[in-house]
């Protein structure tokens, strides 16, 4: 097995109709830590969705289901996690994240983390 990535999902929800919703419980089911970030509280599976922003450490990936205008209020946060990698899910590309993310050495990528743990790329 591979080794585990601490992951933040940012636009967390508990609505199972939502990707997020997927995303976390696939992340879990690979038994990767999640931590789940959204606008409300809520439970998916076993893990918590919270409203605060934590200092985290030894987080590997932030995985973004968050439109770009509404992924400006988390910059801040985002760049202070110090992820290895920023993943822009469809409907999350942000040109303007990416090139932060650059600058502070965090990979950007502009792909589905659900295709990426099916296909074993996570």
């Amino acid at each position: 097995m591979k080794t585990p990535k601490h992951t933040v999902v940012l636009g967390a929800s508990d609505n199972p109709q939502r990707y997020s919703f997927l995303a976390v419980n696939r992340l879990a089911a690979h038994e990767h830590p999640v931590t789940a970030i959204g606008k409300k509280t809520g439970v998916i599976g076993t893990v918590p969705v919270i409203t605060e922003h934590p200092v985290l450490p030894d987080v590997d990936t932030i995985t973004l289901y968050l439109s770009a205008a509404n992924q400006k209020a988390y910059y801040d946060y985002i760049l202070s996690l110090h992820p290895k990698r920023i993943i822009f899910n469809p409907g999350a590309e942000n040109p303007e994240l990416e090139q932060l993310a650059v600058q502070n050495n965090i990979q950007p990528l502009e792909a589905c983390t659900l295709v990426m743990l099916s296909t074993g790329q996570y």
